[in-house]
């Protein structure tokens, strides 16, 4: 509980709709980090096509301790119903984001002592988007690692060298299958089963209703 943690929200079933509420969970995580004085950094984002975010990735840190303990119990779907200001008859639509939440482990000693077979894993690259020169732009210094068995996927995009990348990715992708492995008190990795938060009806934690009436439950 005592560690630092990582934010990922995904865009869910609802299209445009979907986007737009990760951008407004974004400003909600935002505005309660500072308002409770941990340190917040958005790590990577994917622009929506028309507003908001495909996805965000955020770091959360410092302040009055236990980051990971005061947001872990986010992870999950987040359902919102509202009048859809991008709906052209302005119909009550229901819209879904998925949140994620892992502890960053900052002893590396241990997590290098993992290990995953290569065959469960399926590594791919990319180039970086964004500011960082145009070395970040041209070249694909960008790592995406899936881990199979789980579906859990990591993605780093902080660095310009694609092996720095892919080393900060399997470390991040190890301490997430580390937790998930002592949440479900399983003894080794490979016994990992699809941990994965799904943004869809029926896997919703919690409840933003703002039509026909106002309740967040």
């Amino acid at each position: 509980d005592d560690q630092p943690c990582r934010l990922l929200l995904t865009a869910g079933a609802g299209g445009t709709e979907a986007n737009d509420w990760v951008a407004d969970l974004r400003r909600m995580y935002e505005r309660h980090a500072e308002r409770m004085g941990f340190t917040l950094v958005v790590e990577d984002s994917q622009q929506g096509e028309v507003v908001g975010y495909k996805s965000v990735e955020m770091v959360i840190s410092g302040g009055p301790g236990h980051p990971y303990g005061w947001f872990k119990g986010e992870k999950g779907a987040h359902r919102l119903v509202r009048l859809s200001p991008f709906n052209a008859n302005n119909k009550r639509q229901t819209t879904f984001a998925g949140v994620d939440v892992a502890p960053i482990l900052t002893d590396e000693t241990s997590l290098q002592s993992i290990e995953i077979p290569d065959k469960d894993l399926e590594i791919t690259t990319m180039r970086s988007g964004g500011a960082g020169g145009q070395n970040v732009n041209k070249v694909n210094s960008a790592v995406r690692i899936k881990h199979l068995p789980s579906g859990l996927n990591v993605k780093c995009t902080q660095e310009r060298s694609q092996a720095q990348n892919k080393e900060i990715a399997m470390l991040r992708l190890k301490a997430q299958l580390l937790a998930i492995a002592k949440e479900q008190r399983v003894a080794e990795i490979k016994e990992i089963r699809g941990d994965q938060v799904e943004a869809s009806w029926g896997a919703q934690i919690r409840n933003y209703v703002l039509h026909p009436y106002k309740l967040i439950k």
